[in-house]
């Protein structure tokens, strides 16, 4: 019987070659094969330790809890700008993956150390807010209250979404726009 993860590598119009030798490596480390949040992802003793990520420019194997890896050749990088715990080594060819065999087997086996030892990564509690936010703020004690009674989760993705504009003005209009939300509890993606 194929499992999820064989369809999906059958299926795989892009970066199947690649995916496939990583799946040899990731399987010769002794790690359980799942399918989950539609990628194949790989574990240790029901822990989440890798998943195979395959982007339009590149494919990644993207870990977990990578931040809390030893990294000194820097091979592993954050998925994005705001990207916490996981880290990921992108590829954009099979010789890609062939020359980073013994990196990839060496960063599994750190990974599986840390979930045994239980490790966690850190997460910061301190929310950097945009001027404009920090301004406007000051000045309505009602979106103040709101804000400061939304989730750290939502501050922060309010906070990135505010910031990620370049201009002072749309900073300021993507403040007006939410404001209606931040009073009613919601966070940026709620209903």
């Amino acid at each position: 019987m194929r499992s999820q993860a064989d369809t999906y590598f059958a299926n795989s119009e892009n970066w199947r070659n690649e995916q496939l030798h990583l799946r040899q490596i990731l399987q010769e480390c002794g790690l359980d094969e799942g399918f989950k949040w539609g990628k194949p992802c790989y574990s240790h003793q029901s822990k989440n330790v890798a998943i195979i990520q395959g982007m339009k420019n590149f494919l990644a194997l993207m870990f977990f809890k990578g931040a809390l890896l030893k990294n000194p050749d820097g091979i592993l990088v954050p998925p994005g700008p705001n990207s916490n715990a996981g880290r990921q080594i992108r590829f954009h060819s099979v010789d890609d993956v062939i020359a980073l065999e013994a990196s990839i087997k060496a960063f599994v086996c750190d990974a599986i150390e840390i979930e045994k030892a239980g490790l966690k990564v850190e997460k910061s509690d301190e929310i950097e807010l945009p001027d404009e936010l920090i301004a406007r703020l000051e000045q309505d004690y009602e979106l103040k209250a709101a804000f400061d009674a939304l989730t750290p989760g939502r501050q922060r993705g309010y906070s990135l979404f505010i910031a990620g504009a370049k201009q002072t003005a749309t900073r300021m209009a993507r403040i007006d726009k939410h404001r209606p939300r931040i009073l009613q509890g919601k966070g940026m993606h709620d209903r």
